[in-house]
């Protein structure tokens, strides 16, 4: 029987040492953590895992061992995103021998495909798999916008029955479900509460690699109803939403992991470290939201 994926996934950092390799046992600890704290649902290889950084190498060893150590506890879908289909299909053919239980696909993000090129993409590697597919909509990315209609005609592909819906249009939440007629499952991207304020079913977030436990309560109480202790819970972690909303979201949440003690190493190049002049900013988000201790006078 298939799970159906619900909840807040965090699409996760990848992490390196110091020499900024890929650090295994970083990973593994980090992935643990994750779990632990009550996230919904794991994705590593998606943006913010920096997967256009990685070789195949490496992009297999980090999607083995989140997938090991997760051990069935929770969903891991592997970012499989690639520029040209086969490469996708042999990304996502893969991840479902390693055991994943699902993949996420941004479209290619260089071509600039036409719909019917889209189709084709997706078609081809849905029926080349057997898991379910959450595409994954960032135009200002990819390259491409995954407007309500497109997704329409997705989700006719067997398979093809996710959307992490990342553009600050949360009314394409309510499009994309009146339109697909129960066939695709909505996930915000960026804008999460908002999302499922308007039917979404959960939530691909980077906010939750710092706040796991916190950011899945969000999705929890926002579905029981209570809209008042969602909204609570929102207040407390916007100003670390907001730290990671921007062009620094990978290097920020990188710079919060290490000050919460658990250190992921730098971004690769062409990525910067968060430069030290912003290293307050960063503490004091974390501060804001509750994850790091006042300041003693």
């Amino acid at each position: 029987m298939t799970t159906k994926f619900r909840g807040t996934y965090s699409v996760m950092v990848t992490a390196f040492d110091e020499g900024g390799q890929v650090d295994l046992e970083r990973m593994e600890a980090y992935t643990e953590w994750q779990v632990t704290e009550g996230i919904h649902g794991l994705i590593p290889l998606g943006s913010t895992g920096e997967f256009l950084s990685l070789s195949d190498e490496e992009r297999e060893s980090v999607a083995r061992c989140v997938i090991e150590t997760v051990g069935g506890r929770v969903p891991v879908l592997v970012g499989t995103g690639a520029e040209y289909t086969d490469d996708a299909i042999r990304y996502s053919q893969e991840a479902e021998a390693m055991g994943a239980t699902g993949v996420m696909i941004i479209p290619p993000f260089y071509s600039t495909p036409t719909e019917d090129e889209l189709f084709e993409h997706y078609r081809r590697i849905a029926e080349a798999i057997s898991i379910p597919i959450m595409i994954y909509n960032n135009p200002a990315t990819a390259n491409v916008d995954l407007t309500p209609p497109i997704v329409a005609r997705l989700s006719t592909i067997e398979g093809v029955s996710y959307i992490k819906e990342s553009t600050m249009d949360v009314t394409r939440v309510r499009d994309i479900i009146d339109m697909c007629d129960g066939r695709m499952t909505v996930f915000g991207g960026i804008m999460g509460f908002e999302s499922f304020m308007n039917g979404a079913e959960g939530w691909v977030a980077v906010g939750s690699n710092l706040m796991p436990r916190l950011l899945a309560q969000l999705f929890e109480r926002s579905t029981a109803g209570d809209i008042a202790g969602a909204r609570a819970i929102y207040q407390q972690a916007l100003p670390v939403i907001r730290l990671v909303g921007g062009h620094r979201y990978v290097s920020a949440t990188k710079s919060a992991l290490a000050m919460l003690g658990y250190p992921v190493g730098d971004p690769r190049p062409p990525r910067l470290p968060t430069p030290t002049g912003e290293l307050a900013a960063v503490e004091q988000a974390l501060t804001a939201a509750g994850l790091l201790p006042m300041p003693t006078a």
